[in-house]
């Protein structure tokens, strides 16, 4: 093993071979990969978990906002501790932890210890993500960087994309359980490689973690996101609702103070003052929230409204898997060709179109005429986007950073994915339950039978419709629709919005800290 090495110049990477180097470009994908396929694999198994447990849709947001909440607040610690205390080290750390938290995402006997396995599991991916790319950023020189990014981008886009794919597969023909348990051996192959493969590296700078910090982005994160999860049950004006509400603007103010007065913030406001790093994360808060909050409804649309199965809701994304393979690592040698910034106004406004596309679907209809072509464009997007807007994230700021610099931006696409759930889940609500209402009173069915079928509401699409009300089925599904057309109109506007961002921000000019 190569002993562990300070990275402290602009362009020093660590001093291995080049067969370390491909292990851990390996390494990176595996672990970074099993945090990707994570998330999409549950999409998928999230209406068999519904049924299974009797939960409502609010349930099911929180069993990926538990995840996505614990990943947001502490992607930036995690990039931290791996640039102080040794990337390789806390990169096989948060591989135990991830392991151990499938394990018992799988065994969990009811909802609530679920979502608090998977926030568990949220925690080991907040240590996997950062240091994924902060490894590749230390084993290859900058000269290099670029395609190897793109590599990265690459397969660890396909491990995303293929998630809904073996997801739907598993859930469909085994149990939703293994949904989680197929992390397990990927995990103990990932601590292995790690030990044994991997070089270590660490960041310049050394200093005390910001626990402080950490700790109120948590509370202020947990708050907004009850806040709007929990508002379209229960009202606006709810104790609980306007409670947690407050208690998310104190702690986020005090957060952003804390961050402006700590020796060693976890989020070093400072690293904004360059015009790339900022207009690169602007660009991911705006487009992730689009891709995050839209795509955590599809797999509910394809399974309960269009009648799909599990496998073949997951398959539908198969052009998006193909289309991602085939361009991520052309888009980044792209980079060294004409820059980032054309690329990152391109990609975004495909992808714009691509969630344009996805609003004209009814009920019914053939997959290739319907849900086809939006996964095409989608797809070409964000594979155009992708392996330059992290290429720029990373050469931003100097090496001894890097850690940090893929923290901020994981954090950033992070939360902006975990606010978008939560956020779209109130479009859809306020939309659905209008067109319900609507839909129902032209059905002529007895008081007692739209009673229980509104009572049901907060399970939108996944409703139980009373026997003999056959009818009311086709209500609640077109009901869906209206509320999820209204989610890909917000979509749409948000991916456009972020190739603003990059035409006003981004530049080809080297950084100053290039």
């Amino acid at each position: 093993m190569t002993p562990a090495t300070a990275i402290t110049g602009t362009d020093t990477a660590v001093d291995c071979s080049e067969a370390a180097r491909r292990w851990t470009l390996v390494a990176a994908i595996v672990g970074s990969g099993m945090a990707f396929m994570d998330g999409t694999i549950v999409n998928v198994a999230l209406p068999a978990i519904q049924h299974a447990m009797d939960a409502t849709t609010a349930d099911a947001q929180w069993v990926m906002e538990s995840y996505a909440l614990l990943v947001s607040a502490l992607l930036l610690v995690g990039g931290v501790l791996g640039d102080r205390l040794g990337r390789r080290k806390v990169f096989a750390i948060g591989a135990v932890v991830f392991t151990l938290a499938s394990a018992a995402c799988a065994a969990s006997p009811g909802i609530g210890a679920l979502i608090v396995a998977r926030g568990i599991q949220g925690l080991g991916a907040a240590l996997l993500v950062p240091g994924s790319l902060s490894l590749i950023t230390s084993a290859y020189p900058k000269q290099r960087r670029g395609r190897a990014i793109g590599t990265w981008s690459a397969f660890s886009g396909v491990t995303a994309a293929l998630g809904p794919v073996l997801g739907g597969f598993l859930v469909e023909h085994v149990s939703w359980h293994w949904a989680f348990l197929i992390n397990l051996p990927l995990g103990v192959a990932l601590v292995a490689l790690c030990r044994w493969r991997v070089p270590e590296s660490r960041g310049a700078e050394s200093g005390r973690v910001d626990i402080a910090g950490a700790l109120l982005a948590t509370l202020g994160l947990a708050g907004v996101v009850y806040a709007l999860i929990e508002a379209p049950l229960h009202g606006w004006l709810a104790p609980a609702v306007v409670g947690a509400a407050v208690v998310a603007a104190v702690a986020l103010m005090a957060f952003i103070m804390v961050e402006r007065r700590v020796a060693s913030p976890m989020l070093p406001l400072a690293l904004f003052r360059d015009r790339n790093f900022a207009g690169a994360n602007l660009l991911t808060l705006l487009l992730y929230a689009s891709l995050g909050g839209s795509m955590f409804f599809v797999p509910l649309n394809l399974i309960q409204v269009q009648g799909y199965g599990a496998t073949a809701a997951g398959a539908s994304l198969l052009p998006f898997v193909v289309i991602m393979f085939v361009l991520s690592r052309v888009a980044g040698r792209l980079v060294e060709v004409v820059g980032a910034r054309l690329p990152l106004i391109i990609g975004p406004l495909v992808a714009s179109g691509g969630f344009a596309l996805y609003i004209v679907p009814g009920v019914g209809g053939s997959y290739w005429a319907t849900f086809f072509p939006a996964s095409i464009v989608l797809g070409l997007g964000m594979s155009i986007t992708i392996a330059p807007l992290t290429t720029t994230v990373m050469n931003a700021l100097e090496p001894g950073l890097a850690g940090t610099a893929s923290g901020v931006n994981n954090a950033v696409s992070r939360v902006a994915g975990l606010v978008a759930i939560a956020v779209f889940g109130v479009v859809l609500t306020h939309a659905f339950d209008g067109a319900l209402q609507v839909n129902l009173a032209g059905l002529h069915l007895s008081p007692a039978t739209v009673d229980a079928i509104m009572a049901q509401r907060a399970k939108l699409a996944g409703i139980d419709v009373p026997t003999g009300a056959g009818a009311a089925t086709t209500a609640i599904r077109s009901a869906f629709v209206t509320g999820f057309r209204a989610v890909m109109v917000v979509s749409t506007v948000l991916a456009a919005l972020s190739a603003v961002a990059a035409a006003l921000m981004i530049r080809d000019a080297p950084s100053r800290h290039a």
